[in-house]
């Protein structure tokens, strides 16, 4: 084991790693941790009671952080005419057809959000090899396979993000910047906890949450007190 930095000694002292945090306390401990130079993530990391081989056991859905996650969202949208159009017009950094199916499919994957119209997903199916490994490939659930792009365009510019279970069957997410004021960031981690409790499948049996912790880009993981949440 690498001899742990000067920083991340002088964070030792003020954390305590077997306690359970409320989540505004933790919140409130990330932020005072040392900075720095850059403005790091809030992530979050949760355990839920379900088993990923089972098909029916998916956990899947999208949720709008009411203050954004502090991102840049580089957003690209699969659409032909008019509908290119509209994507432009309502933010997109990207938008058109063979062109930019002929882009991705050379190794181009600098963005963030792909959204689609139906009549195009025949095509972007071909490139899954793609797409596919890097979690970009839309899908109809996540709302990124639509007829009203203007629309998906304006919720994943606006803080729309997408949680899904991972082969581990976990769940990890940004919330926010350190940057954001400690309400905001609570409130990020409220919506998005509220929109995975409610997406528990019926043939998942017993606790959902199982645990959780709060951590930044570059510092400590801190263990949230599942007693303590309040999910609508």
């Amino acid at each position: 084991m690498g001899k742990r930095s000067k920083r991340m000694q002088e964070i030792d002292k003020s954390v305590d790693r077997n306690k359970s945090y409320k989540i505004e306390d933790a919140v409130a401990v990330l932020k005072k941790c040392l900075p720095t130079k850059f403005d790091q993530s809030m992530n979050i990391a949760v355990k839920i009671g379900i088993d990923p081989k089972k098909s029916d056991q998916q956990v899947r859905g999208t949720v709008t952080l009411p203050h954004g996650t502090g991102q840049k969202v580089t957003l690209v949208v699969i659409a032909k005419g008019d509908k290119a159009k509209e994507a432009l017009d309502a933010g997109a950094d990207f938008a058109g057809a063979d062109d930019l199916l002929e882009k991705i499919k050379g190794g181009w994957t600098d963005f963030s959000v792909l959204i689609s119209t139906p009549d195009m997903m025949r095509e972007l199916g071909k490139l899954g090899k793609v797409l596919g490994p890097r979690g970009l490939m839309p899908t109809p659930k996540a709302g990124t396979v639509t007829t009203d792009v203007a629309k998906a365009v304006k919720e994943a510019k606006g803080g729309k993000i997408e949680f899904k279970v991972d082969k581990t069957g976990n769940i990890n997410s940004p919330v926010g910047k350190m940057s954001f004021k400690a309400d905001s960031l609570v409130d990020n981690l409220n919506a998005l906890l509220n929109a995975i409790s409610r997406s528990k499948p019926a043939s998942s049996k017993g606790a959902f949450l199982r645990s959780m912790y709060l951590s930044t880009t570059m510092g400590p993981g801190l263990k949230i007190d599942l007693q303590s949440l309040t999910l609508a």
